[in-house]
């Protein structure tokens, strides 16, 4: 059985965008994977943007580190991923079925969107019997594998399932009730489309109009781009191939804003085809095949819920000491319990901490029925 990881943090450094303890949660969770779950350092990818050493944490680099880690993967191996930095949400397409409304993204350091559709394609692709756990410290990142059950929602009230057996924390609870009592800088892991649009102008010298993001983002990275915005943009070209146009000043003018609406119209039918073209059965069928796969292989634990922030804390101002809420309190159970914990339970206790710390988010799990009580991790 192989164990392998990809480690990913963002902090955005000189950027209105700038987190602080993005870089310390890949750190603290490096040790935990090596000292506790037993992985071999040489199996641990780690992408950060703070070390120029370091792989950067862009979309086309966070991608190749993804799609390398599901491609060599075999029945039986264990895979790891963890994210912290921001998360964003565009609002979906109008033909798209989305249980959301939106497109949940994590925001790579170079602003290349990766998007809830990616990472549903990248469990798509790992093979039956090969679990993936992803942690997801940002912001709306309940969204990221949407197809997947939601373990503990809101209605459960589950955070007091634990009280009886709160002494085997209370040391690291006595810990947090004090740093709450010192001066501590939060900020939110939350990317405004208006910051993102305005990083984008920053680093590209051009006008980036909210309401075109996608458009810009596909002729910004190019195949590079995710590729729900290279279908997008497909069509954009397919459309102009075909000459629709409007004639001005005897020279043809293209309304991109009316062919957007022509596209989402068209855009289930051409989607549909090319499933079909490439495997061999239709759309619903391949969805069907994408939502079985996400339920059987793939694990979510994410910061808080699809509508929700989640916190980046920096005690008394010292970044050097800076963490993502989520990521320390988790890191902080799993060494307590010397790695013996559920998903289920790391999920539970993890809320029930930070609502002792203050902190509204509330973690989430998302995977099927038989993987809730299945150890964290192995």
């Amino acid at each position: 059985m192989g164990k392998r990881a990809v480690l990913i943090g963002c902090n955005y450094p000189g950027t209105k965008a700038e987190l602080r303890g993005c870089v310390n949660d890949v750190w603290n969770m490096k040790k935990v994977l090596i000292n506790i779950y037993s992985f071999l350092e040489k199996d641990i990818v780690v992408l950060i943007d703070t070390h120029h050493s370091y792989t950067q944490p862009t979309g086309k680099n966070i991608r190749l580190a993804l799609s390398k880690l599901v491609r060599a993967a075999k029945p039986g191996d264990v895979l790891f991923v963890h994210y912290s930095g921001h998360g964003t949400r565009l609002p979906a397409e109008p033909d798209d079925e989305d249980n959301t409304g939106y497109d949940e993204c994590i925001v790579p350091t170079d602003m290349n969107l990766i998007t809830d559709d990616d990472f549903r394609m990248l469990v798509d692709k790992v093979p039956r019997g090969c679990n993936i756990t992803i942690v997801s410290d940002c912001c709306h990142s309940g969204g990221l594998i949407e197809a997947a059950k939601e373990q503990i929602g809101d209605s459960t009230n589950e955070e007091g399932y634990f009280s009886n057996s709160l002494f085997h924390f209370k040391n690291f609870l006595h810990r947090s009730m004090h740093q709450e009592q010192e001066q501590e800088e939060t900020i939110m892991r939350s990317l405004p489309i208006s910051t993102l649009s305005s990083i984008l102008q920053q680093k590209t010298g051009k006008d980036i109009e909210i309401g075109k993001l996608r458009h810009k983002l596909f002729h910004i990275f190019g195949e590079d781009a995710s590729p729900k915005l290279k279908n997008f943009s497909n069509l954009v070209m397919n459309k102009l191939q075909h000459g629709i146009s409007v004639e001005s000043g005897g020279h043809k003018i293209v309304d991109v804003d009316d062919l957007a609406k022509k596209f989402f119209e068209q855009k289930k039918n051409y989607d549909g085809d090319e499933v079909e073209k490439r495997r061999g059965v239709t759309k619903k069928e391949h969805d069907a095949s994408i939502k079985r796969n996400i339920l059987d292989c793939g694990i979510l634990l994410s910061g808080c819920q699809s509508d929700q922030t989640s916190a980046d804390a920096c005690p008394a101002g010292n970044s050097s000491s800076a963490y993502g809420a989520f990521s320390n309190v988790i890191r902080a159970i799993i060494e307590e319990s010397e790695g013996v914990v559920t998903n289920r339970e790391l999920v539970l206790k993890a809320r029930m901490i930070l609502k002792k710390q203050g902190f509204s988010q509330k973690p989430s799990l998302y995977c099927s029925d038989n993987n809730v009580n299945a150890p964290f991790v192995c």
